[in-house]
C-alpha cells in the first residue's frame, strides 16, 4: 500500500480532477435514479396480497383504489364530480351507486347496504380505482390531479394518498437533512479539532464520496425514500472517523519525516488504509446483515449503505490525501489550541474506579433487558406522518362520515355459484367489525333482475377469470383487531374457493408484521453473528468478541428500552434496522479501545491495570469525537423530519450514539478488568506471548501512571 500511497501522492491532481469530473456522471445518476415511497412494495412477492394485486392489474386493468368522500353535494354534482375524477389521466374507473343501480331506477329500491356503503347524510363516497399500482409515479400524479381539479370538500383516502403525501414531504425534506447533518457535524469537529479548516475539507471530502454513492444507484434501478433519506446522512456519521484518522497520521508522519510532506502522506495513506479498511468491515458486515430480510426494503438500505462505506474507505485514502496536500497551508494556518482538555485525570478516574461502572451496568441490565423486549411497533404507514396533511384528513373524514377505516376485497375466481357468493358475504358480514360487504350478487338480490346492473358495474366487478366482492372494515390497518378479522375473513373465504384471497391495504399491512417480525429475530443474529466472527478473527480470541458485542448489544438494550418507559410507539422500520446500523456503525468505539488495550498486553508487555489505562486515555478523545459527529448528524434529522418512518430512525441513531459512546467508555474498561484472565486464557497471541506468567511480576504495582506509560499514552 505504500507504493500506491507515493502514487498518490505524486498525482494529487489528476486525482483531484478526476474527483471533480467524476462528480458529473454522479450527480446524473443521483437525479435520474427512481425513489419508491411505498414500503409495501417491498413485501415478498410470494404473498398471496402481492400476487393479487398483480391479478387487479392484469384481469381488472386497475392495481390501486381510493376512497373518495364528498360533502354537501347535490346528486347532480356528485354525478358531475365522479365523471371528471374518470377523466383524470390513470383513472381507470370510479364505483358510485349509480354504476350498481340504472339511474332510471328509482333511488328508494337501492338495497339498505348499498344506502349505507355510499351515502350518509350530506356525505357520499365512491371508490377510484387506478390503473396502476399503489407506487407507481401515474397513480401518484392521478392523486394529486384529484386533489387539485375536485372541490374543497373532497377527501382522497387510502394507502395511494398516503403515499403520495410521503413522496411530497420527503421531497421537500431531504434536502435540509444533508445541509442540518453537515452543520451541526462541522460544530463538533471545530470543537473537537486543532484546525478550523480541516473540518471543512473533511466535509467537503466526504461530500463527494456520498454523491459517488447516490449517483451509482443508478444501477439498482431504484431505492426507498428512507435510503434515499438515511444514506448521505449514515453516510457522514459512520466515515467521518475515517478522515479524522488520515490527518493524525500524516501529522504524526510529518514529525517523522520533516520537509517531506509526500512521503508523510504516502505513509499515512498506508497507515489509515489498514486501520480504516479493518475497522470498517464491521460497519460493512452490519449493514450486509439487512440484506437477510425477507422485506426487502432491508437489502435496498443494506446495499446502499455497506457501498457507501466502501466508497468512503476508498476516497478517504485517495481524494482526501489530495485535499490535505493541497489545503496544508490553510490546515496549518488556522490550528489553534484545542478546546477539549486532556482526558488523562478522566481516564484514571474511570478505570481506578471501574467497579462503579460494573455497578451501573448491573442496575441497568434488567430494566434495559425488558423495555428492549416490550417496546410497542406500529406498521400503520398513515401514523407516521403528520394529522394535517390531505390523507390523514382524508381518513378522518371518512371515519367521521362513514364510521369506516379500510375496504378489503375477496379476489374470487369465476366458479362459485350464487348461492355460494350470497352465503359467503353473509358469513364474512358476521365477522366482528365488518360494516357491510358487497358483491354483484348482493346487489341484485331477490326483487332485482340481473339485466338492470349496468355494464359499467359488470364490467367493473367481474372480468373473464375473476370477481370482486368488497368488505368494510370498522377497524383501522395494521391494528390487532384489524388483523384477526382479515384471519377470520380468509378462513371464511378459503373454505369457499382455496384459490381465493383477500387483498387490499389492510392485509398487506398484517402480512408486513408477520413478515417483519420474522426478519427482526434473524437479522438480528445474523449481525451479532459475523460481527462476533470478524473481531474473532481480527484479534483471534474467542472471549473478545464475546465482550465486544454483549457491551454494545446492551448498549442497543437501554436505547430500545426508553421508547417503552417513554410509552412511544416505534416505525416498525425504526426497531428492525437500528440493532444492526448501531451494533456495526459503534462497535468500533470498542474495537478502538480493545486494540490498544491488545497492543500494550502483548507488544508492550504492560500489566493489566497500565494496558487499560493507556487503552481508555489514548482512545477517549477519539470515541467522544466519532459518537458525537454520529449523534450531530442524526439529531438534527430527527429534529427536523415531519415524517416519523426517517425522524423515529433518526432519533434511536442519536440516542443510540451516545448510549454506545458512554458504554464504552465507562463500562468497557471494566470487562477488560474483570475478564482479563479469560482474555488472556482464550486469546491466541496472548496465549503465545505466555502473558499471564509476566503478569505475576505485576501484582503489587500501585495504580498509578509511571513516566513511560505517560510516554506511550501521549
Amino acid at each position: 500500500m505504500l507504493s500506491i500511497g507515493k502514487w498518490i501522492t505524486k498525482h494529487k491532481n489528476i486525482i483531484l480532477i478526476l474527483a471533480v469530473l467524476l462528480i458529473i456522471p454522479a450527480g446524473f445518476g443521483y437525479l435520474t435514479t427512481k425513489v419508491n415511497y411505498d414500503v409495501l412494495s417491498y413485501l415478498p412477492k410470494t404473498l398471496e396480497t402481492v400476487k393479487g394485486q398483480d391479478v387487479m392489474v392484469d384481469e381488472f386493468g386497475m392495481g390501486a383504489f381510493s376512497m373518495i368522500v364528498a360533502e354537501d353535494m347535490s346528486m347532480k354534482d356528485a354525478a358531475k364530480l365522479e365523471e371528471d375524477i374518470e377523466a383524470i389521466d390513470h383513472v381507470n374507473k370510479v364505483l358510485w351507486y349509480d354504476d350498481l343501480l340504472d339511474t332510471n331506477i328509482p333511488t328508494e329500491m337501492l338495497p339498505k347496504k348499498l344506502r349505507d356503503a355510499f351515502f350518509n347524510g350530506d356525505a357520499t363516497m365512491m371508490i377510484a380505482f387506478f390503473e396502476g399500482t399503489t407506487s407507481e409515479d401515474d397513480t401518484m400524479d392521478a392523486i394529486a390531479e384529484i386533489r387539485k381539479t375536485v372541490a374543497k370538500n373532497v377527501y382522497a383516502s387510502g394507502i395511494s394518498g398516503v403515499v403520495t403525501d410521503i413522496k411530497d414531504l420527503a421531497l421537500q425534506e431531504m434536502p435540509v437533512y444533508v445541509v442540518v447533518a453537515g452543520l451541526l457535524c462541522l460544530v463538533v469537529l471545530l470543537i473537537t479539532m486543532d484546525s478550523f479548516a480541516a473540518p471543512l475539507v473533511f466535509l467537503l471530502t466526504v461530500g463527494i464520496s456520498i454523491v459517488y454513492n447516490l449517483g451509482s444507484n443508478f444501477f439498482l434501478g431504484q431505492i426507498s425514500y428512507i435510503t434515499q433519506a438515511l444514506a448521505a446522512v449514515l453516510q457522514l456519521a459512520v466515515t467521518m472517523d475515517y478522515s479524522i484518522f488520515l490527518l493524525e497520521s500524516f501529522e504524526a508522519n510529518k514529525k517523522r519525516y520533516p520537509g517531506d510532506k509526500k512521503r508523510a502522506m504516502a505513509h499515512a495513506i498506508s497507515n489509515t488504509f489498514v486501520s480504516v479498511s479493518s475497522s470498517s468491515v464491521t460497519t460493512i458486515v452490519g449493514f450486509l446483515a439487512l440484506c437477510f430480510m425477507t422485506f426487502k426494503l432491508g437489502m435496498d438500505i443494506g446495499i446502499v449503505m455497506s457501498k457507501g462505506v466502501i466508497i468512503g474507505v476508498i476516497v478517504c485514502v485517495t481524494v482526501l490525501p489530495a485535499m490535505i496536500l493541497t489545503f496544508d497551508g490553510a490546515i496549518g494556518k488556522t490550528t489553534h489550541k484545542p478546546l477539549l482538555p486532556p482526558m488523562n485525570k478522566a481516564s484514571k478516574f474511570i478505570v481506578k474506579h471501574h467497579w462503579v461502572a460494573l455497578i451501573i451496568f448491573l442496575a441497568f441490565l434488567v430494566p434495559a433487558l425488558y423495555g428492549n423486549s416490550n417496546y410497542k411497533i406500529y406498521y400503520n404507514l398513515d401514523k407516521s406522518l403528520p394529522r394535517d396533511i390531505p390523507s390523514t384528513q382524508a381518513n378522518e373524514h371518512l371515519k367521521e362520515h362513514f364510521e369506516m377505516s379500510s375496504i378489503h376485497i375477496v379476489l374470487l375466481e369465476n366458479n362459485l355459484t350464487s348461492k355460494e357468493k350470497e352465503q359467503m358475504l353473509k358469513e364474512m358480514k358476521e365477522v366482528e367489525g365488518v360494516k357491510w360487504t358487497l358483491g354483484l350478487d348482493s346487489v341484485v338480490g331477490a326483487n332485482l333482475p340481473e339485466n338492470m346492473i349496468p355494464k359499467k358495474a359488470t364490467k367493473m366487478l367481474k372480468s373473464k377469470n375473476y370477481e370482486l366482492e368488497f368488505i368494510c372494515s370498522d377497524y383501522d390497518s395494521a391494528t390487532d383487531e384489524s388483523n384477526a378479522q382479515i384471519h377470520k375473513l380468509d378462513k371464511i373465504v378459503k373454505k369457499y374457493q382455496k384459490s381465493a384471497m383477500v387483498i387490499g391495504e389492510a392485509p398487506m399491512m398484517k402480512d408486513l408484521a408477520d413478515v417483519t417480525n420474522v426478519d427482526l429475530t434473524n437479522v438480528n443474529i445474523i449481525s451479532i453473528a459475523a460481527i462476533f466472527i470478524v473481531i474473532m478473527i481480527t484479534f483471534k480470541s474467542i472471549s473478545i468478541p464475546a465482550i465486544l458485542v454483549a457491551v454494545i448489544e446492551f448498549a442497543i438494550a437501554c436505547n430500545m428500552a426508553v421508547p417503552y418507559y417513554m410509552g412511544t410507539e416505534l416505525p416498525f422500520v425504526a426497531s428492525i434496522v437500528i440493532g444492526t446500523i448501531q451494533l456495526g456503525a459503534t462497535v468500533d468505539y470498542a474495537i478502538l479501545m480493545t486494540s490498544r488495550y491488545h497492543k500494550e498486553r502483548t507488544i508492550q508487555k504492560r500489566s493489566k491495570k497500565d494496558a487499560i489505562l493507556i487503552a481508555h486515555t489514548a482512545s477517549m478523545k477519539s470515541i467522544l469525537t466519532s459518537g458525537f459527529c454520529f449523534f450531530a448528524a442524526t439529531f438534527g434529522v430527527s429534529m427536523y423530519s415531519r415524517v416519523d418512518m426517517i425522524g423515529a430512525i433518526c432519533t434511536l441513531l442519536a440516542r443510540g450514539s451516545i448510549i454506545s459512546m458512554l458504554v464504552v467508555i465507562l463500562i468497557l474498561p471494566a470487562m477488560l478488568w474483570i475478564f482479563d484472565g479469560l482474555i488472556i486464557r482464550t486469546s491466541w497471541d496472548m496465549i503465545k506471548d505466555k502473558v499471564h506468567q509476566r503478569d505475576k511480576a505485576h501484582e503489587n504495582v500501585p495504580f498509578e501512571a509511571g513516566a513511560e506509560m505517560k510516554e506511550q499514552i501521549s
